[in-house]
């Protein structure tokens, strides 16, 4: 059962599960297209996590897994309202882990932001799964990473209460392509940075680089999240906690660079104007080591083939029963 179905995450998962022949319950609180659902032989059902009387629609035995996906995030919410974090990550979290104990649902896996470590980021260090909070307070980003570590420790509570297998996964920006170009920062609309890359190289427009062109960030694809997700699911583990990354670093100028070879017309390339005056991108790395020895992951998606990838899944239709939804808060 996947709770978040229908964001991007989810609506990648779901494909993926359904490709593998799980037998799979689709979960959102918007865009539930029951039609499209059926078809496929997937079950679905709209329910707002922070309404425990919804639960009811939901069924009552025999459901192995449970993927908490959905919640309030920053980049989908217009204006600030930090009441919805504290209402969907907290106690939406809380009611979805007393369903699972109540119907006895064996393992629960969660995706946590990364920015419960942001403050190792820049340093040019390796951040391991186990490492320490250590969180900015300040901003837009405060009261969503305080609710979602709230959640992280209601899980840490059901788990040693009641024994169910609990696996975390801390997210960094998970790549991928979906027809949805905006996010929100601060609250207000701005436009997503590599899908801004990939328009400009697409039609032959020059390129920023803002800041230091090498700073480098690990990069992960949203097949890779899934590749790991499925390992969890599939493992006799009883928990993990496990940085999401392919667990090497790619520089702004190689992230730029690929773009253009990946996307610019072979005879008009995008140029490249290098703005070392402006604010650098975040750097982070993650150590993916405990992922590997614990569950068998092996990214399998460079930043190139990832890019190949995207450009192929601009071709296709996996959203289309999305067109016109709704994805902010």
């Amino acid at each position: 059962m996947i709770f978040g179905a229908t964001g991007t995450l989810g609506t990648y998962l779901v494909d993926h599960l359904y490709e593998k022949k799980y037998k799979i319950w689709a979960i959102g609180n918007r865009n539930v297209k029951e039609d499209y659902y059926s078809r496929r032989g997937i079950n679905c059902a709209k329910i707002d996590i922070s309404n425990k009387d919804d639960f009811e629609k939901l069924p009552q035995s025999d459901v192995d897994s449970i993927v908490l996906i959905s919640g309030a995030m920053p980049s989908r919410m217009v204006g600030y309202n930090p009441q919805k974090y504290i209402d969907i990550n907290i106690t939406g979290t809380l009611n979805v882990l007393e369903y699972c104990r109540r119907i006895k649902v064996s393992q629960f896996l969660f995706t946590q932001s990364h920015s419960d470590v942001s403050g190792y980021w820049n340093t040019g260090e390796y951040i391991k799964p186990d490492a320490p909070r250590k969180i900015n307070l300040k901003g837009d980003h405060a009261v969503y990473i305080i609710s979602k570590n709230a959640a992280v420790d209601l899980i840490e509570h059901n788990r040693l209460s009641y024994g169910i297998k609990t696996f975390i996964f801390r997210l960094p920006t998970i790549y991928n392509y979906r027809p949805i170009y905006d996010m929100y920062v601060n609250g207000e609309n701005v436009k997503v940075g590599y899908y801004t890359f990939i328009h400009n190289a697409i039609n032959s427009k020059s390129i920023e680089i803002w800041g230091d062109p090498s700073k480098a960030k690990d990069i992960v694809y949203v097949k890779d999240f899934n590749q790991m997700i499925t390992k969890a699911i599939e493992s006799n583990l009883a928990k993990g906690f496990y940085n999401v990354a392919f667990g090497s670093p790619t520089t702004l100028d190689e992230q730029v660079k690929g773009i253009i070879d990946v996307f610019s017309p072979k005879e008009n390339p995008s140029k490249i104007i290098y703005c070392y005056e402006k604010r650098s991108q975040d750097s982070y790395l993650y150590d993916i080591e405990n992922s590997k020895v614990e569950l068998g992951y092996q990214p399998e998606y460079s930043y190139i083939k990832m890019l190949e990838d995207m450009k192929n899944e601009m071709n296709g239709n996996r959203f289309d029963h999305l067109v016109g939804c709704d994805v902010t808060i």
